[in-house]
């Protein structure tokens, strides 16, 4: 991480934990009193198939130990902890995570009792779209969306300045319908927009088509750049499906912007260009919302979770802002 924008944008506060979980790897961190983002590090997230939860939870734990070791003059009042999933913020629950198999699990509880600090727990994709809100692109709207687009399509929803967690089930845009005759998706239903425009259904799908493997989505936008009429249709294909969820959130709530995020935002104008004039064909007397690159990076989970644990010291917290 690069400390100083982001610690300015921080600026200065109580000193918190923040762990951002995810099913590959665990970022964690010290914010002392000035925003500084202290011993930033990357662990891989051990999941016991027998006790996903408590497995995680131990991590955490131990992370905090190595922390408050190496930092012994910083000393945080409360953490904060974000994971994927279907995530219930006012009651810390983790409802349901394909990736930990976990139900129900009574997490910020857990954490609490493993760290000795009052946790404020949310969802990690929340939590990133909060740091934008707050920090980063998102700023100055009170009604937007944030994508993230990577290896799947999540998002965070703010309207009015407050975000929509609907019991830990908002958010779900990776899993609209995209195509009722599409395939079957990783969460069991048929032709969610994850499998069409996501990367790495982009990639995938070029894979299926074209018999020819590739790393990611920015091996098939350079092909279809070059003429690959195959990478084209792909290419395609998946900006008319992202075209269409976003004229349909236009429509439902009417953001201010859309900042997309992840991987596939690498892509800059080659997605957003194509992507506004297709949106713009979809709409009429609509609120045509801003298309906005999103500022944080990989690192807006984890300014999200330490935002959240900062608003938790001064009486607010997720759970008051949903």
């Amino acid at each position: 991480m690069t400390a100083d924008p982001l610690h300015l944008a921080l600026g200065p506060g109580p000193a918190v934990l923040a762990f951002d979980v995810g099913g590959t790897d665990t970022k964690s961190a010290l914010i002392d009193r000035d925003g500084r983002i202290l011993g930033l590090r990357r662990t891989a997230t051990p999941i016991d198939p027998a006790d996903p939860a408590a497995s995680v939870v131990e991590s955490l734990a131990a992370l905090s130990r190595a922390h408050l070791e190496e930092h012994p003059g910083v000393r945080p009042s409360t953490a904060g902890l974000s994971v994927p999933g279907i995530v219930d913020e006012v009651d810390g629950i983790g409802v349901f995570a394909s990736n930990f198999g976990w139900r129900d699990a009574p997490i910020r509880s857990l954490a609490e009792q493993a760290i000795g600090l009052p946790v404020a727990f949310g969802h990690d994709v929340r939590a990133a779209g909060e740091a934008e809100h707050r920090l980063g692109a998102a700023r100055g709207y009170d009604d937007v969306v944030v994508l993230a687009i990577g290896t799947g399509i999540a998002g965070s929803i703010v309207l009015a300045g407050h975000p929509l967690a609907s019991g830990g089930f908002a958010g779900e845009i990776g899993h609209m319908l995209a195509d009722p005759s599409g395939e079957r998706c990783a969460c069991g239903a048929i032709g969610c927009l994850e499998t069409i425009a996501s990367a790495g259904a982009i990639a995938r799908r070029y894979a299926e088509a074209s018999g020819t493997s590739v790393p990611g989505a920015r091996e098939v936008l350079a092909a279809a750049a070059r003429g690959d009429a195959v990478a084209a249709t792909v290419w395609n294909e998946a900006l008319d499906a992202l075209a269409d969820a976003l004229a349909r959130l236009t429509a439902a709530i009417a953001p201010q912007a859309v900042v997309i995020g992840g991987g596939l935002s690498q892509a800059g104008d080659a997605l957003f260009d194509p992507l506004r004039e297709r949106l713009d064909a979809r709409l009429s007397f609509h609120r045509r919302p801003a298309l906005v690159r999103a500022r944080l990076g990989d690192d807006a989970g984890l300014l999200g979770t330490a935002l959240a644990a900062r608003d938790l010291v001064s009486g607010g917290s997720r759970e008051d802002r949903a």
